[in-house]
């Protein structure tokens, strides 16, 4: 990954948040909790998913950086979803928490030397290693992969959000 690369990724993971924070703000409960289908997650659920994802991210990159090494321990986001009580959560608290493991992320990220990028760690479900620059690569475009749509929805309507709630990028 080259220093402009890694710039990129990381004004993109930066902004994020923001970008998340200002698209479900104002939105009413009946749409943070709206599944498309029963196999999608909720805007809620994905929110609380984006809170927990960066408290993972932020084990795997000082596995990744600190232990010599390291196996990735896999998790269920679907199981997560469903047992550790998203939809219990008000949004501003979970798109706070977003933004706030994130940016603590980001403090870890950019204090790293060039070599720090290719240190890695075995994920059991790839069967190979994955690097801190594929894990700051997935990061850069996680949050705003969850409400991409799979299919183009109509513009300007505001359930835009929730028929985007998509799982893809993890």
């Amino acid at each position: 990954m080259t220093e402009t690369e890694l710039k990129n990724h990381l004004e993109a993971a930066e902004k994020s948040p923001k970008e998340i924070a200002a698209a479900v703000s104002g939105l009413s409960p009946q749409v943070l909790r709206y599944k498309a289908a029963p196999d999608k997650w909720s805007i809620l659920e994905i929110l609380g998913h984006l809170a927990d994802i960066e408290i993972v991210y932020a084990y795997r990159l000082r596995q990744m950086v600190a232990d010599k090494k390291p196996v990735i321990a896999p998790m269920d986001q679907d199981e997560w979803a469903k047992n550790l009580g998203y939809m219990d959560t008000p949004a501003p608290e979970l798109v706070a928490l977003y933004g706030l493991n994130r940016h603590h992320n980001l403090r870890l990220l950019r204090r790293l030397k060039p070599g720090d990028l290719e240190k890695s760690a075995i994920h059991p479900e790839y069967q190979q290693p994955v690097t801190v620059a594929t894990l700051i690569e997935k990061m850069a475009g996680h949050g705003t992969n969850h409400f991409a749509a799979d299919r183009a929805p109509e513009e300007g309507s505001q359930q835009d959000v929730a028929t985007g709630a998509s799982r893809r990028g993890c």
